[in-house]
């Protein structure tokens, strides 16, 4: 474990709470001992229910390496990754998370992801947006269209 990356994401998170830029969470990608790609959360600076502190830190760390695979990082965060947060980690290939707080400390402040955790496990089917299936012909076209491609890059 690399302190100094847990440091960090500390540093990051306070200053996203002192500069309102999203709830207390830090993040940094550490590749052989260097950070890569740190940041906090940026949702409400950005307006983006996307800009968690770990999906910036991982967006940094691939754009500062130039690749979309970290699976040679580790990350750093602040808090146990929420399930969007995770979903990145799985597709950077990141194999080792190590964390501060935990769900429940988060759901206790007002971060609570139970109702998606719910959903994934398949324990709450009525809450949640509606799913509808539409123009799977057109869109499969599409799916076809890269399956088919001899220059395509499989990630």
């Amino acid at each position: 474990m690399n302190n100094h990356g847990m440091d960090v994401a500390i540093i990051e998170a306070k200053s996203g709470v002192e500069n309102g830029d999203g709830g207390p969470f830090g993040a940094v990608v550490i590749h052989n001992g260097i950070i890569v790609g740190k940041g906090h959360n940026e949702v409400v600076l950005h307006n983006d229910p996307t800009a968690h502190a770990e999906i910036v830190a991982i967006r940094r760390a691939c754009a500062y390496l130039g690749r979309f695979d970290l699976s040679d990082c580790e990350l750093y965060t602040t808090c146990e990754p929420c399930p969007m947060c995770f979903a990145a980690v799985q597709w950077a290939g990141i194999k080792k998370v190590y964390y501060g707080c935990n769900r429940d400390d988060a759901a206790q402040i007002g971060f609570d992801d139970k109702l998606i955790y719910d959903i994934l496990n398949g324990n709450n089917t009525t809450d949640g947006p509606e799913m509808i299936n539409c123009c799977r012909d057109e869109s499969f076209k599409i799916f076809e269209m890269w399956y088919n491609k001899n220059d395509k890059v499989q990630y």
